[in-house]
C-alpha cells in the first residue's frame, strides 16, 4: 500500500505517511478501484460504495481529493476536494455528516491524468465540524483544500486506509462543469 501510493506521489503531495490498509471503493457500474488504475470521468460520475473493516462504535471521516488541479504540472489549486463526510458511524457512510457532496472527476481538457485519492480517518469521537457545507451544484470553496490541514484541525491523525485512481478529460466533463455552474 505505502509503496503504491508513494509510486503515484500521493506521499508527499497529499499525505505524509501512507495508510496501512486499502479502502474498498466500488462504483455503481461495478468498477472496483485498484490503486493507480485509469478510469474515465464517465465511469466515476456517481458516488461509489466505500467499505472498510470498521468498528461499529467508532466515527470515521472519508475524503476524496484531487491534488492535480488544474494539472499535475501546475497544481495551483491543490487540493480540489471532491467528497468529504465526517461522523460516519462504523461503516455506514449514508449516516455520516456530509460536509461536501460527491462530485465526480472533471479534469480540464489537455491537463493529462489527475490523481483522485480516497482517504479514511478514525475520529477521536463524534466531532462538531465548522466547515461550510458544499453541494454538488457548485465548485466554490473546493479548491486549495488540504486534507492534511483538515486532519490536523480535527486531530484525526494519519489516515488508516486509502485508495486512488487516475482520470483525464472525457465527454462527460463539460456536463459536470455545467452542473457546477462553470
Amino acid at each position: 500500500m505505502a509503496e503504491s501510493l508513494a509510486t503515484h506521489g500521493v506521499v508527499p503531495d497529499v499525505i505524509d505517511k501512507a495508510p496501512g490498509k486499502i479502502l474498498s471503493v466500488v462504483y455503481p457500474n461495478r468498477i472496483s478501484v485498484e490503486i493507480g488504475q485509469v478510469l474515465t470521468p464517465t465511469q466515476v460520475k456517481d458516488p461509489p460504495t466505500v467499505n472498510w473493516d470498521a468498528d461499529a462504535n467508532v466515527y470515521y471521516t472519508l475524503c476524496m481529493t484531487d491534488p492535480d488541479a488544474p494539472s499535475r504540472q501546475d497544481p495551483k489549486f491543490r487540493e480540489w476536494h471532491h467528497w468529504l463526510i465526517g461522523n460516519i458511524p462504523g461503516v455506514n457512510v449514508a449516516k455520516g455528516e456530509v460536509l461536501s457532496e460527491y462530485v465526480g472527476s472533471g479534469p480540464p481538457k489537455g491537463t493529462g491524468l489527475h490523481r483522485y485519492v480516497f482517504l479514511l480517518y478514525k475520529q477521536p469521537g463524534k466531532l462538531t465540524f465548522d466547515e461550510k457545507r458544499l453541494t454538488n451544484r457548485s465548485g466554490d470553496n473546493r479548491g486549495k483544500f488540504s486534507i492534511k490541514k483538515f486532519a490536523a484541525k480535527y486531530k484525526l491523525g494519519d489516515p488508516i486506509a486509502g485508495n486512488m485512481y487516475q482520470a483525464e478529460f472525457d465527454d462527460y466533463v463539460p456536463l459536470l462543469y455545467k452542473q457546477l455552474g462553470a
